[in-house]
């Protein structure tokens, strides 16, 4: 079944766009706390049953693409490569979400995209793993807001002058 479809059946409440937005945080900030903290259970419990999840670099050549690299659709599936992936991480691990901004919203269906930034502690302090950008969806629901997708793209290639970049790369 198509997935606006679907939100559509799901979901009668009608939110505020500045409620929305605040929803929309604390589902990010839900979401990265308990994988960072690994609490599956919560983690299942903000993603819909046909949750599609990617993660890629951007130059898609980096040492440790084979770690980072998936295309998933299916909770089950993703929930299982979620914990190989958090359990072959290290603690603790901080994934951080700003400049959150929803793109596109209609019939139940909320597309919005963030930056991400990830640090471990080395020496004692906090040291940056990675960044990158995180496109999301979210469905409406009745009773709260369940992600249905979510694409991350690690920054890996070297900072240039924009108008040195050979393509548009957003």
């Amino acid at each position: 079944m198509d997935r606006r479809v679907r939100s559509l059946e799901m979901s009668s409440r009608v939110r505020e766009p500045d409620f929305v937005v605040s929803e929309l945080l604390q589902l990010l900030g839900s979401w990265w706390y308990h994988y960072d903290e690994w609490q599956p259970e919560v983690l299942r419990a903000l993603i819909v049953d046909d949750f599609a999840f990617s993660c890629r670099s951007d130059t898609g050549t980096t040492e440790y693409e084979d770690f980072i690299r998936c295309d998933l659709s299916g909770a089950n599936q993703v929930m299982e490569w979620q914990e190989a992936h958090r359990l072959a991480s290290p603690y603790p691990l901080r994934h951080n979400s700003s400049n959150v901004f929803v793109t596109d919203r209609k019939n139940g269906v909320i597309e919005f995209s963030s930056y991400i930034f990830v640090t471990k502690i080395v020496d004692g302090r906090p040291y940056p793993v990675s960044s990158g950008l995180a496109h999301w969806v979210a469905w409406e629901t009745d009773d709260a807001l369940r992600l249905a997708s979510l694409e991350v793209v690690l920054d890996t290639m070297k900072s240039v002058a924009y108008s040195a970049l050979s393509t548009n790369i957003t």
